[in-house]
């Protein structure tokens, strides 16, 4: 009878979304950033290796045949482009990204002393991926893919920290040993804003999916170990779909809404699939159902997911996952370590 009315409540959902309330639900409606990085046109005129065809494999071997002098000068005059370039040297995607910051004024608290800025892209509204820890050197690495209302603007705001992609990857980082793993706080796709119509459906997912992959990639491509992909919220649903094509050691689906799939199975991944979900999480109301394309399918926290459950003692809340002291972040720590 329970899921009964959980199926009656999302069909009203559906009932509402595409009737009378749909002019209203839509109104704020995102449009995702896609394609190559920022300047890719004027990269491109200079007969430089194409940012929207390239593999990342095929940037870093492009890389790999320049000379000091002349990496230099594409930092210099391509900033945004070597910033977001997935595959690029490390150091040089930090220095591009500084020099891009720097001439776009907005976010002058990135460029503050210590601050390693993996990528920055200001179109829309801003995107952006920040290191905790030593990228290239750190034994273990993980990846933070955050949901709903987070942007370049947002996504280390001082409120409600443990809701953030920053705050979960220094919550996450501060509880592994010292100097074991670093930890990626990645904006790098479009995220809906608010209850509406994109967080009901999958089309922002489906272009966040293909720009993580391509991320992930791209660590790949400079010698990152797999990493462990820490998704929250609608971030798991980007996770959910980019699965088969995702170079991931663990993927974890805490305070999900549904990953577009009926079971981990039907991931199609080889990583280990966990999956957390608190009892005082709101996202619990929401009915784990697709119907016309709204909803996000079946709850991974749920027995019959088949994903690694996860304890959530001592979180609280929708964003309490990474708060210190609970269990959810010590198994956290220990899946970003690999002592599973």
């Amino acid at each position: 009878m329970h899921r009964f009315k959980r199926t009656l409540a999302a069909f009203a959902m559906v009932a509402s979304v595409v009737g009378g309330t749909a002019g209203w639900a839509s109104a704020g409606a995102q449009s995702a950033v896609t394609g190559p990085p920022p300047g890719a046109a004027a990269w491109r005129s200079e007969g430089l290796i194409d940012p929207a065809t390239a593999t990342p494999s095929q940037v870093a071997a492009f890389f790999a045949g320049l000379d000091e002098r002349r990496r230099d000068d594409l930092v210099r005059r391509h900033p945004l482009t070597v910033g977001n370039l997935d595959g690029a040297p490390v150091a040089l995607r930090y220095a591009a990204n500084r020099a891009a910051l720097a001439a776009d004024g907005r976010f002058a608290r990135l460029l503050a002393p210590g601050r390693q800025i993996l990528a920055f892209d200001p179109r829309g509204r801003g995107q952006v991926a920040e290191v905790y820890g030593d990228l290239t050197r750190a034994r273990h690495v993980s990846v933070v893919v955050p949901g709903s209302d987070i942007d370049a603007s947002t996504y280390d705001r001082a409120k409600d920290p443990y809701g953030t992609p920053a705050g979960m990857a220094k919550s996450l980082r501060g509880a592994t040993r010292p100097g074991s793993t670093a930890v990626v706080a990645w904006v790098g796709y479009t995220t809906p804003v608010g209850v509406g119509v994109d967080a009901a459906s999958g089309a922002l997912a489906e272009a966040g999916a293909e720009r993580l992959s391509r991320f992930v990639a791209g660590l790949d491509a400079v010698g990152v170990d797999d990493p462990a992909v820490f998704c929250h919220s609608y971030g798991s649903v980007v996770c959910g779909l980019a699965a088969p094509r995702l170079d991931a050691a663990d993927i974890v689906a805490l305070a999900s809404p549904g990953m577009r799939v009926d079971d981990a199975a039907d991931l199609r991944t080889g990583a280990r699939v966990w999956a957390a979900k608190d009892p005082t999480d709101w996202i619990d109301n929401v009915p784990n159902v697709q119907v016309l394309g709204v909803g996000h399918g079946a709850d991974p926290a749920s027995a019959s997911f088949g994903a690694r459950r996860i304890p959530t003692a001592g979180a609280h809340g929708h964003t309490g996952y990474f708060a210190p002291g609970t269990d959810s972040l010590r198994a956290f720590a220990a899946i970003a370590e690999g002592r599973t």
